[in-house]
């Protein structure tokens, strides 16, 4: 048995740790939190000083137990779990739970995977921060409060199954916000005035003109003011100017840089960024501070001269903006500089790449520039046309890398290089354009602008971006958007050889795609929740709350005051609002159906979002109608709303099999006896008929025609969500892009079954054919017990090669869903 044993969270961590260390050390894996507060109930007393209750859960105990069993036997250990609280909560909970022996016991803690940080930190150990636990089973402690007692009011006055939390309801309140001020917002239009000139040389540049004008009118009087005009030269400036390099990145520019330039969600760069971190070769990805230490700043320095000469070279020490920057001592970079191009897997080495260059590009010297702007004037107005140019004397960090941008901070004056002028040349102009432009709506939120707009307003930290908006959108309060936008026709008058013409242009606006939309139940459970919850959906509050945190890891606020001072408000609201707040389903009455004279209107149901005909009250039954995915409660229409009484639309008789137009979870369909056919985009479920019904399904059904037989099977292709597939013996395989999909061989064909087929055995760990069920290999490490429908994820812990036809049996029973009594049958 080792010496000393080494506990971190990860087993992944626990792998890179093991080669830096000699055989007197053993590195053993946590998974992450061992003790948590129990999942169904509350787990905090209340009347005794909020203590929290831990319970080790039932997929721990044996790892719990193993543990036991390596600390008995070890002369040390060392609790090496991450350096922020969630990390310091951690190794608090393994001391307490494994009943480590404290003169035994060590603390370590490092900010990158390497073999020297492993070292000192070995070389200075250190006793677990109780003010940094305290901090976490603050944070901890006050969100199971919130989320656990603001649930239930949601179940009795909205629906079943939503949840409340403290940074998620004011995430959603941002993006429902801005929502509505984009419903409110009236586009106005304007005429934009540009140009194009040339110079003597034969140098053409554009040029703007400051002032617009509100109407056509105006414009076109301007445009006339130019027939036969000459222009010239009326003032040129030219100023230097320089470009300093950004900071270093921490958790969230990084995951803002990432979505902008990556297209990563933010759930996806954290996932990587562990990655990366856990093979030892960037420092610890959850951090608020911009600092470099020493030994990166000189390999920095050392890797600049080496590749790209002494004068890019500016030493630079950053200081965060953050207040009570709590995470890690250090910026996100690369552990060893030097390695600028490690080989990895395509995500790992597209992140790893930037997060190399924003760290060599901070410390790499300014970007020195020259703006010039022009002047020109024309001699029969007195409005002047304004044109600027930018030219790089010296590219400095740019030279490595360049910033990205949100849409919302692009301008449209984008500064290029002008041909040589002096003041009083005389230029000629090729055309001048009067455009009617729009003023823009707000930006919806992406994912990283989210992120942003929590962290200018203090809300959250590091660690709880990504799992806040995955909540968001897997509780089904936002969503990313799929609309591509609408078509807005626009004018645009030229003036052009003295003769004045007139363009009709088309623009696409309104789309929503990728960006976060907030969905009818998001924007219900807002508003009860800002109505009758004020405070808690406060930005200022929830800030305030994380500055708590904050004090109480410095060890300067007590965490149960702060529990106390929050609870006697809260507690006393959520009864009363329990009580005599009135249920909310977001109705809204759009007129009366003209057959029966009845109420029509929408609202939130147990489905979802609906359209309802006539009352509970009335003596007939009211009759429903789900709206289609596209629509919202907010906006549709009443002609839209009834419309959607006519699906399913009887279309006719094909082949002695009824024909009906529909939609459903994946749009817009044709079905056909027991066929279900796609529409094209921009097809409607409402406009279909029956001759391009027939067409959609002679299509379909020469598409499903079989292409060839394998081993006397049939098989067929298509394409679907994922790509082009061929499908054999039940078997979906995905056709990738080494195969030519439009003229597949038998030899393709037969390569891409037996690859399929040899994926099935690789995946099987263990099976029970008589009883139907089998054990799988899942992605990340994970593996599934799975019974026809049934599917149960094993924890991480568990061996699955172990596992016994009982304990499957048992846990696919657990997951099974419960048969309803005859008893319960009979009353409904």
């Amino acid at each position: 048995m080792a010496k000393n044993l080494v506990i971190v969270e990860s087993p992944a961590k626990a792998k890179t740790i093991e080669k830096f260390l000699g055989k007197d050390f053993k590195v053993e894996s946590s998974f992450g939190h061992i003790a948590d507060l129990p999942s169904k109930e509350l787990g905090v007393d209340v009347e005794n000083n909020f203590v929290p209750k831990y319970v080790v859960d039932a997929d721990k105990k044996a790892l719990v137990k193993k543990l036991k069993d390596l600390a008995k036997k070890a002369e040390t250990i060392w609790l090496a779990s991450d350096e922020d609280r969630e990390g310091e909560a951690i190794s608090w909970h393994l001391a307490e739970t494994l009943d480590l022996d404290k003169s035994k016991t060590k603390r370590i803690v490092f900010n990158s995977i390497t073999k020297s940080a492993i070292q000192k930190a070995i070389e200075n150990p250190r006793e677990i921060n109780y003010d940094l636990v305290n901090a976490q089973q603050a944070r901890r402690v006050l969100d199971r409060l919130v989320g656990y007692e603001l649930s239930p009011v949601l179940w009795k006055k909205i629906k079943p199954g939503l949840s409340a939390g403290r940074v998620q309801s004011v995430a959603v309140r941002l993006i429902v916000e801005r929502e509505r001020e984009i419903e409110a917002f009236t586009p106005v239009a304007s005429f934009k005035i540009s140009a194009e000139f040339k110079t003597a040389g034969g140098g053409v540049f554009s040029a703007k003109m400051g002032k617009s004008f509100t109407s056509r009118q105006e414009a076109e009087a301007f445009l006339e003011q130019n027939i036969g005009a000459n222009f010239s030269v009326g003032e040129l400036d030219k100023k230097p100017a320089k470009k300093s390099p950004p900071a270093p990145f921490t958790t969230s520019t990084l995951q803002q840089e990432a979505s902008r330039k990556l297209y990563f969600s933010v759930g996806r760069t954290m996932q990587v960024a562990q990655r990366l971190y856990e093979a030892g070769l960037i420092t610890y990805m959850r951090t608020d501070s911009v600092n470099l230490s020493g030994e990166a700043i000189a390999a920095a320095k050392e890797a600049i001269i080496q590749n790209y000469g002494e004068a890019y070279s500016t030493v630079r020490n950053f200081k965060g903006k953050s207040k009570g920057a709590q995470e890690a001592h250090e910026a996100i970079r690369p552990t060893n500089i030097l390695n600028q191009s490690p080989s990895l897997e395509r995500d790992q080495s597209k992140l790893y790449e930037l997060i190399w260059k924003r760290a060599i590009a901070s410390q790499m010297a300014d970007a020195q520039l020259e703006r010039t702007n022009v002047k020109i004037k024309a001699n029969t107005h007195n409005e002047l046309f304004s044109a600027n140019g930018e030219v790089i004397k010296f590219d400095g960090f740019l030279k490595v890398y360049m910033e990205g941008l949100d849409e919302e901070d692009i301008s449209e004056e984008q500064e290029g290089m002008l041909p040589a002028m002096k003041v009083g040349d005389s230029l000629v102009n090729n055309f001048i354009t009067a455009t009617e432009r729009f003023t823009r709506p707000p930006y919806r939120f992406t994912e990283a602008s989210l992120v942003k707009k929590l962290e200018e307003l203090g809300i959250g930290r590091p660690s709880t971006y990504a799992p806040t908006i995955s909540t968001i959108q897997n509780r089904g309060y936002a969503e990313k958007g799929t609309i591509e936008g609408e078509e807005r026709k626009y004018v645009q008058l030229v003036l052009e050889a003295n003769e004045l013409k007139e363009r009709n242009l088309s623009e696409m606006v309104g789309s929503d795609k990728g960006k976060l939309v907030p969905t009818d139940i998001g924007m219900i459970v807002n508003d009860f929740l800002v109505s009758n919850f004020a405070n808690i959906l406060d930005y200022n509050f929830t800030a305030k709350v994380e500055e708590d945190f904050d004090e109480i890891a410095e060890g300067s606020e007590d965490w149960q005051k702060v529990m106390k001072d929050f609870y006697k408000d809260f507690h006393p609201t959520v009864l009363d609002v329990e009580e005599n707040a009135d249920r909310a389903s977001g109705e809204r009455v759009l007129g009366t159906d003209p057959k029966t004279g009845r109420q029509v209107s929408v609202r939130l149901g147990r489905f979802g979002p609906m359209v309802q005909i006539g009352t509970v009250e009335e003596e007939e039954k009211p009759l429903f109608a789900s709206l289609l995915p596209e629509q919202s409660l907010n906006t549709i229409t009443y002609e839209e709303a009834m419309e959607l009484f006519t699906l399913p639309r009887k279309l006719g008789v094909y082949k002695g099999e009824e024909v009906e137009a529909n939609v459903g979870r994946f749009g817009p369909y044709v079905r056909y006896g027991k066929k279900f056919v796609s529409l094209g985009k921009g097809e409607s479920a409402f406009d279909v008929d029956m001759d391009r019904a027939i067409e959609l399904i002679e299509e379909k059904e020469k598409a499903d025609a079989p292409i060839t037989t394998y081993e006397g099977k049939d098989v067929t292709k298509g394409k679907g969500r994922f790509g082009p597939f061929i499908k054999w013996d039940g078997m979906f395989i995905n056709v990738n892009k080494r195969y030519d999909f439009d003229n597949l061989s038998e030899a393709d064909i037969a390569q891409l079954i037996e690859d399929k087929k040899q994926k099935e055995i690789d995946k099987l760990v263990q099976e029970w054919p008589e009883e139907g069920i089998r054990i799988e290999k899942a992605r990340w490490g994970r593996h599934h017990i799975i019974k026809g429908k049934i599917k149960v994820e094993l924890a991480k812990t568990v061996d699955a090669t172990k596992v016994s036809l009982k304990e499957a049996k048992d846990l696919i029973e657990k997951k099974a869903p419960k048969k309803k009594s005859k008893k319960s049958k009979a009353k409904k």
